[in-house]
């Protein structure tokens, strides 16, 4: 099981209690990133185990960012999150490399655990 966490989102709020609710179960976060550029530099020199990537952000899409680094980085385990529905994402994940996708209203520590196992 993964225990350490980069979150990139670019809502300060959601990253804030995101750190709060992984952190509470144990998780170590080991830095955090609002935009696609900065995932792709923390995830090469924080080396996290899990990645937690929102769909949609300023300057990249989650899914292409998503396939980019399972294949650049295959040994973080990508996790991808969205305010959208799960109709609407799940069908965009197939071929990206992610482990799954969560809704950000549903984060939990149970959540990831019975995705990631």
């Amino acid at each position: 099981m993964p225990s350490n966490v980069l979150i990139v989102d670019d809502h300060p709020g959601f990253r804030a209690s995101a750190r709060r609710l992984l952190a509470s179960h144990g998780y170590e976060i080991v830095g955090e990133a609002a935009s696609g550029k900065e995932a792709l530099e923390a995830v090469r020199s924080l080396e996290p185990q899990l990645v937690l990537l929102d769909v949609g952000l300023p300057d990249a899409d989650g899914i292409e960012l998503a396939r980019a680094l399972s294949e650049r980085h295959p040994e973080a385990r990508v996790v991808v999150v969205s305010s959208r529905d799960r109709e609407e994402v799940e069908p965009l994940l197939d071929g990206a490399g992610a482990a799954g996708f969560i809704p950000k209203a549903e984060l939990s520590a149970s959540a990831l655990r019975d995705l990631l196992d």
